[in-house]
């Protein structure tokens, strides 16, 4: 099963010199308009969102970043990170059923993102068999566990979803591969690297041993908006200086759309603003909070008559951030 080569740069419209800072404001740019919450054509939005992220999963992590620029479009040709640990695809010997290459579907994931970046050590197949090919026809064994990725928005850990996942097998043998369906249950709460499991879904046993299991690691999309930190959401609330002196109500990004907070004057960045219950939900029910963190923007150019008003507000001020108390 060929593995074909995602380019990550294409993909956020970047060049492979861009910056990380160039690197997060495209994401940014591109998962705003393709959010499955504002795209026009929800299906294609949805897909094209699920590739940004995972395009930004790769070249937003500088470990992840210089590993790929050193695999390159040619990867399979130098055959660049086979068999290492978290290197290229392992575990295509055909000799063992348990240890043959898997394709998912549904998952939000490339099967190229599944072979180098999943985090995985020791590939799809884990050790919960015995290990080696098999000796004997009378040899028992349980068969291995598979786990795979699963790209989770923050919206579905709101609200839970429902997702078809396939896992294509290849056929061992002389056998036709296999493609199996499975409708997976996201409940709502489900946190990053928590792990969905398929009883029996894994590899195949040996001997009249059971077969193995199949598991769905939750991996958080990014927001383009909103951070995680346990429970709670963040987010930045940039003000210009006289938003920030004076006062203003300002709209956030909420996992239900936006909200409306009003920030006292003279509010310096920094500062972090609470939004109660409007972070993750949590298995009791409650949700986390939604924390807004100031941050002054300055106007990148001012007119003449601007430049005029700051000169004669610096005169008639007293106010010195750098006098001492």
């Amino acid at each position: 099963m060929a593995v074909k080569f995602q380019d990550y740069y294409v993909t956020l419209g970047v060049e492979r010199t861009a910056t990380a800072d160039e690197i997060k404001q495209a994401f940014r740019k591109l998962a705003r308009l393709y959010h499955p919450d504002v795209a026009k054509n929800k299906v294609s939005g949805e897909v094209k969102f699920k590739e940004i992220n995972e395009a930004y999963e790769v070249l937003g992590d500088p470990e992840k970043r210089k590993r790929y620029d050193e695999l390159g479009a040619n990867w399979q040709e130098n055959g660049a990170g086979f068999g290492s640990a978290g290197g290229g695809p392992r575990g295509r010997s055909r000799a063992n059923p348990d240890e043959s290459d898997f394709e998912f579907g549904g998952t939000g994931f490339s099967d190229f993102f599944e072979s180098f970046f999943s985090g995985r050590q020791g590939g799809f197949a884990s050790a919960r068999g015995a290990g080696g090919p098999r000796e004997a026809e009378e040899f028992v064994h349980p068969g291995r566990d598979i786990e795979a990725d699963l790209l989770v928005t923050l919206e579905e850990s709101l609200q839970g979803s429902q997702r078809k996942v396939t896992l294509r097998r290849p056929g061992m043998d002389g056998e036709a591969e296999r493609t199996n369906t499975y409708q997976v249950r996201i409940p709502p709460a489900m946190r990053e690297g928590q792990r969905i499991r398929l009883a029996g879904q894994g590899g195949p046993g040996h001997g009249g041993a059971p077969a193995g299991d199949l598991y769905l690691r939750v991996r958080f999309a990014r927001h383009p908006d909103l951070r995680v930190q346990g429970d709670d959401l963040y987010c930045d609330l940039e003000l210009a200086p006289w938003e920030a002196v004076l006062g203003v109500k300002a709209k956030i990004p909420t996992l239900a759309g936006g909200t409306t907070l009003k920030v006292a004057p003279g509010t310096g960045t920094g500062t972090q603003l609470r939004v109660r219950g409007q972070g993750l939900p949590r298995e009791d029910g409650t949700r986390g909070d939604l924390y807004a963190v100031v941050q002054l923007q300055l106007p990148p150019t001012v007119t003449p008559e601007e430049h005029a008003l700051w000169e004669k507000l610096a005169a008639l001020s007293p106010f010195n951030p750098r006098k001492l108390p």
